[in-house]
């Protein structure tokens, strides 16, 4: 069909005229199609022809021509025919379109001309361009040469300006160090020298320079000035601690806090001077402190108030002279040598502020020895926290501390023990020893070691005197003369009052601490006392006598005993005085 196209075609382009003017007539040229039956359809096989017509049953199109009653053959023929007049309707808008054919033709053969020449100039392009990328690699390698180059300069340069910047005495800093006086400018300033002189010393690269030829005297000199200058600021305010009515700590917080670099200074710098400020401020600060505190002490003795002597014992008849070899104070202020009473509020009191001894002598107050063992505990606390703290921020030495406290530990413990052995007082021992105690504690909440050996001591040597003074009681009812002792009066003895208010007092104290050698003190204390009042209570000639000075006596006891924390005590002394009772006859006084 082509090739009669073609045929057709050809004619058509010499005679235009007649071409558009003479319709093409196919069916004439062709003639009429027509199906013959095929001479070889006696040998095709009808296998399967039953599974085709059933597909075909249910096929729309088939059943619909069926239905018309139309024979598949004349449908067939009419559909070829169809598709041949469609064909050559397609030929003849193909021809209809042939000059536009040949006009798209002659376009496309120009349009190839022209990629062509595009073609020759692209791969000329490309070719220059591939000349450009080899310049561009070549330029990029040496660009990336130059920043090595430069980069390796910029650190060269760095580290050359560092060691300029390091090693150079700027004329600045020589004037400041030379003629300047030491405030904050002069501090910063010998922080950079002493940054300067680590730097030389350190790096050995730096001592073999030539630079440091020229600049290391110079440097060496200005060391030498600068420790001379700090030297003497130093030494003029530790001068200023010396004198009188000095507030230490506010010179202490508000000057030499603000110059503790010049002392890291001569530290690192200059050793030799360092070790004379350092032995300078021990000694300064061990002699002002050893004064004002011996000063302090002095003061306080003036307002000691004596409470019990060696004769005020819970088993002797008479008292005598005042404590400490003082003159015997008024009878209403004796009654605390077996009492606790009010003593007990300075364990309240406890944290409150040292007496200042000039106000205190002029209201003419006088206080039991207790509150000026506190009063100076307190003092000397506080001033080791401020001293303490001070030497760990100003030297970073904490060991300077005790070198310094030296002095004043020495000036309280000659008083101590020139008190303690004359104190008879065993409310007053007992009281002070829970004193320390709580100090003890408060210390341990500043976090503030510097006096746990002291107050370890100080109550190590309260409690041998403690032992001694209650084992006088002890014998004093022991080897009580009852002769002396006994009147002729059922009433509660004295002995017997003391001896309760001075249990009472003493476990009162010890409820805290629950010390447990105590206890056993107490019940040899109770033993004794007991056989005592069998003793006394014999010396009625009636039994029924008997029996009511001992019940008088025991219940009074268990009276002073009836406080909330000592209910165990008053039922063991209820059941001891029910046995007293009972073997005085005590069933047959109630018959």
């Amino acid at each position: 069909m082509a090739d009669v196209a073609g045929a057709t075609v050809s004619p058509s382009i010499g005679e235009t005229n007649d071409a558009q003017k003479n319709v093409f007539d196919l069916g004439a040229f062709v003639g009429d199609l027509t199906l013959e039956d095929d001479p070889s359809s006696d040998d095709i096989s009808l296998e399967g022809l039953e599974q085709e017509l059933e597909e075909c049953k249910n096929n729309d199109v088939v059943a619909n021509i069926l239905s018309k009653g139309t024979k598949l053959r004349d449908y067939t023929k009419g559909v070829e025919n169809d598709l041949r007049k469609v064909e050559l309707d397609s030929i003849q808008d193909y021809i209809k379109e042939s000059d536009n054919l040949v006009s798209l033709h002659d376009q496309i053969h120009d349009c190839d001309s022209i990629l062509s020449q595009m073609e020759t100039l692209l791969s000329g392009f490309q070719a220059e361009i591939g000349s450009i990328s080899s310049d561009i690699k070549i330029l990029q390698e040496k660009s990336m040469d130059m920043s090595l180059r430069l980069k390796n300069r910029k650190v060269a340069e760095s580290k050359l300006a560092k060691f300029v910047e390091d090693i150079i005495v700027p004329p600045r800093m020589v004037d400041v160090l030379v003629d300047g006086e030491v405030n904050e400018e002069y501090m910063r300033t010998l922080e950079v020298l002493s940054k300067k002189l680590k730097f030389v010393e350190v790096d050995p690269m730096v001592k073999a320079s030539k630079a440091l030829k020229d600049v290391q005297p110079e440097l060496e000199k200005l060391r030498q000035k600068a420790v001379s200058k700090v030297f003497d600021f130093i030494v003029q305010k530790l001068y200023a601690l010396r004198k009188p009515k000095t507030n230490i700590q506010i010179l202490q917080q508000s000057v030499l806090l603000k110059y503790k670099y010049v002392v890291s200074f001569l530290k690192e710098h200059g050793k030799e001077i360092y070790n004379e400020v350092h032995a300078a401020y021990i000694d300064t600060m061990n002699k002002v402190l050893s004064a004002h505190f011996r000063a302090y002490i002095q003061a306080l003795e003036k307002l000691q108030l004596d409470i019990a002597t060696y004769n005020d014992l819970i088993g002797v008849e008479t008292r005598s002279s005042g404590l400490f070899i003082r003159a015997r104070e008024p009878l209403k202020n004796r009654s605390a040598v077996f009492a606790l009473g009010d003593r007990i509020n300075i364990l309240k009191d406890i944290d409150e502020p040292a007496l200042i001894p000039h106000i205190a002598e002029a209201s003419s107050n006088k206080y039991p020895y207790e509150v000026l063992f506190r009063s100076l505990q307190k003092l000397l606390m506080d001033t080791a926290t401020s001293e303490y703290n001070f030497c760990d921020d100003f030297f970073g030495e904490e060991s300077i501390f005790y070198e310094i406290f030296s002095g004043p530990f020495g000036v309280i413990d000659e008083h101590f023990n020139s008190i303690l052995p004359n104190c008879y007082d065993a409310i007053g021992l007992m009281l002070m020893i829970r004193i320390i105690h709580k100090h003890q504690l408060i210390m341990s909440r500043r976090r503030i070691p510097c006096l746990d050996s002291y107050l370890d001591k100080v109550n190590i040597s309260l409690w041998p005197r403690f032992k001694l003074v209650f084992d006088m009681h002890l014998n004093s009812l022991r080897n009580a003369n009852v002769k002396t002792l006994w009147e002729d009066d059922v009433h509660p003895h004295y002995v017997m009052r003391r001896y309760a208010e001075f249990t009472a007092s003493l476990i009162h104290l010890n409820a805290e601490c629950g010390d447990g050698q105590l206890d056993l003190n107490l019940e040899r204390l109770r033993m004794a006392v007991d056989d005592l009042f069998i003793k006394l209570a014999k010396n009625f000639p009636k039994p029924k006598s008997q029996t009511v000075f001992l019940i008088n006596n025991y219940d009074m006891t268990i009276t002073v005993l009836k406080v909330g924390i000592f209910k165990i005590t008053v039922l063991k002394y209820s059941y001891i005085c029910i046995n007293q009772w009972k073997g005085q006859g005590f069933a047959m006084w109630f018959s």
